[in-house]
Protein backbone atom coordinates (compact mmCIF):
# COMPACT_ATOMS: atom_id res chain seq x y z
CA UNK A 1 0.00 0.00 0.00
CA UNK A 2 1.70 3.62 -1.11
CA UNK A 3 2.45 5.74 1.95
CA UNK A 4 0.43 8.71 0.31
CA UNK A 5 -2.93 8.76 -1.80
CA UNK A 6 -2.62 11.77 -4.55
CA UNK A 7 -1.03 13.46 -6.68
CA UNK A 8 2.90 14.17 -5.84
CA UNK A 9 4.39 17.42 -6.05
CA UNK A 10 6.81 17.84 -8.53
CA UNK A 11 10.06 19.70 -8.52
CA UNK A 12 8.21 22.44 -11.13
CA UNK A 13 5.91 23.02 -8.95
CA UNK A 14 8.14 23.67 -5.88
CA UNK A 15 9.91 26.24 -7.60
CA UNK A 16 6.58 27.78 -8.77
CA UNK A 17 5.74 28.44 -5.27
CA UNK A 18 8.80 29.25 -4.41
CA UNK A 19 9.33 32.17 -6.95
CA UNK A 20 5.42 32.71 -6.53
CA UNK A 21 5.89 33.49 -2.68
CA UNK A 22 9.45 35.37 -3.73
CA UNK A 23 7.48 38.15 -6.02
CA UNK A 24 4.80 38.51 -3.12
CA UNK A 25 8.07 39.53 -0.59
CA UNK A 26 9.61 41.70 -3.44
CA UNK A 27 6.24 43.45 -4.27
CA UNK A 28 5.61 44.07 -0.41
CA UNK A 29 8.77 45.52 0.54
CA UNK A 30 8.27 48.52 -1.78
CA UNK A 31 5.64 49.84 0.34
CA UNK A 32 6.82 49.08 3.64
CA UNK A 33 10.17 50.42 2.84
CA UNK A 34 8.88 53.80 0.75
CA UNK A 35 6.47 54.34 3.84
CA UNK A 36 3.85 56.19 0.85
CA UNK A 37 6.86 58.67 -0.05
CA UNK A 38 7.17 58.79 -3.92
CA UNK A 39 9.96 57.14 -5.58
CA UNK A 40 13.05 59.50 -6.75
CA UNK A 41 12.88 60.75 -10.19
CA UNK A 42 15.63 58.73 -11.42
CA UNK A 43 13.77 55.34 -10.44
CA UNK A 44 10.83 56.37 -11.86
CA UNK A 45 12.11 56.66 -15.35
CA UNK A 46 14.10 52.85 -14.72
CA UNK A 47 10.60 51.56 -13.69
CA UNK A 48 9.02 53.37 -16.25
CA UNK A 49 11.71 51.33 -18.60
CA UNK A 50 11.41 47.81 -17.18
CA UNK A 51 8.01 46.87 -18.49
CA UNK A 52 8.92 47.82 -22.28
CA UNK A 53 12.57 46.42 -21.84
CA UNK A 54 11.45 43.28 -20.47
CA UNK A 55 8.34 42.71 -23.30
CA UNK A 56 11.01 43.44 -26.10
CA UNK A 57 13.49 40.74 -24.72
CA UNK A 58 10.58 38.26 -24.69
CA UNK A 59 9.72 38.93 -28.57
CA UNK A 60 13.40 38.85 -29.89
CA UNK A 61 14.05 35.82 -27.96
CA UNK A 62 11.31 34.23 -29.32
CA UNK A 63 11.40 35.45 -33.25
CA UNK A 64 14.91 34.33 -32.80
CA UNK A 65 15.40 31.38 -30.27
CA UNK A 66 15.87 28.14 -32.02
CA UNK A 67 17.02 26.16 -28.89
CA UNK A 68 20.67 27.12 -28.16
CA UNK A 69 20.98 29.16 -30.96
CA UNK A 70 20.20 32.09 -33.26
CA UNK A 71 17.74 31.28 -36.22
CA UNK A 72 16.57 33.75 -38.61
CA UNK A 73 14.02 32.52 -40.33
CA UNK A 74 10.08 33.42 -41.39
CA UNK A 75 9.64 34.29 -37.63
CA UNK A 76 11.82 37.28 -38.00
CA UNK A 77 10.07 38.34 -41.16
CA UNK A 78 6.48 38.15 -39.04
CA UNK A 79 8.09 40.31 -36.68
CA UNK A 80 9.12 43.18 -38.84
CA UNK A 81 6.35 42.95 -40.86
CA UNK A 82 4.21 43.47 -37.60
CA UNK A 83 6.59 46.26 -37.09
CA UNK A 84 6.17 47.65 -40.37
CA UNK A 85 2.05 47.78 -39.49
CA UNK A 86 2.48 49.51 -36.17
CA UNK A 87 4.87 52.03 -37.70
CA UNK A 88 2.10 52.96 -39.66
CA UNK A 89 -0.68 52.26 -36.93
CA UNK A 90 -2.62 49.67 -38.15
CA UNK A 91 -4.91 48.56 -35.29
CA UNK A 92 -3.70 45.48 -33.21
CA UNK A 93 -5.37 43.28 -35.15
CA UNK A 94 -4.80 43.81 -38.64
CA UNK A 95 -1.12 43.89 -37.28
CA UNK A 96 -1.60 40.09 -36.14
CA UNK A 97 -3.36 38.91 -39.50
CA UNK A 98 -0.51 41.04 -41.38
CA UNK A 99 3.01 39.55 -38.95
CA UNK A 100 0.98 36.17 -39.88
CA UNK A 101 0.36 36.54 -43.25
CA UNK A 102 3.73 37.64 -43.61
CA UNK A 103 5.38 34.49 -41.84
CA UNK A 104 2.64 32.14 -43.80
CA UNK A 105 4.31 33.44 -47.17
CA UNK A 106 7.69 33.10 -46.05
CA UNK A 107 7.49 29.54 -45.01
CA UNK A 108 5.77 28.87 -48.29
CA UNK A 109 7.88 30.41 -50.70
CA UNK A 110 11.35 29.17 -48.81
Amino acid sequence: MPDRVGPEVTDAWIVVLAVGTATVAIKSLGPVLLGGRPLPSAVTGVVELLAPALLAALVVSQALANGQSISLDARLVGMAAAGIALWRKAPILVVIVVAAAATALTRLLG
